[in-house]
């Protein structure tokens, strides 16, 4: 059986990165989404870079994702309407991933809220 840390990681993995490779690249949208898109994806691949020592270390898993969620509040800095409001909602799901020691698997609904947030981005580059 995969441990709970370990699935909560995969989860984040596949939920953001295969929802934001696409998620501005289509023919005739603005090249600010493609930015976005490129951007956010190397943020959220140093995300689940920063994951591996969670099994081990759970707070490691709490500083990976505020370091995501800072680095997503400059980028939605750097925009305004729908787009910056997409991103400061993923910048606020990442900071809210917590991992309770006693109960690592209810960590996976702030996990699972973050495909929301990538549907949004997504939504905005449309």
């Amino acid at each position: 059986m995969t441990p709970p840390r370990r699935r909560i990681a995969i989860a984040v993995a596949a939920l953001s990165l295969a929802g934001l490779t696409t998620a501005c690249g289509a023919i005739g949208n603005a090249v600010d989404c493609n930015q976005v898109g490129t951007e956010v994806t190397k943020i959220m691949t140093e995300f689940n870079g920063g994951l591996s020592s969670a099994a081990t270390d759970p707070k490691s898993f709490e500083k990976a994702g505020d370091e995501a969620a800072a680095k997503v509040k400059t980028l939605a800095g750097k925009y305004d309407g729908d787009l910056a409001s997409a991103l400061n909602d993923l910048s606020s799901g990442l900071d809210g991933i917590k991992i309770d020691a006693k109960d690592p698997t209810s960590s996976m609904e702030s996990v699972q809220k973050l495909q929301g947030f990538v549907t949004k981005i997504q939504s905005a580059c449309s």
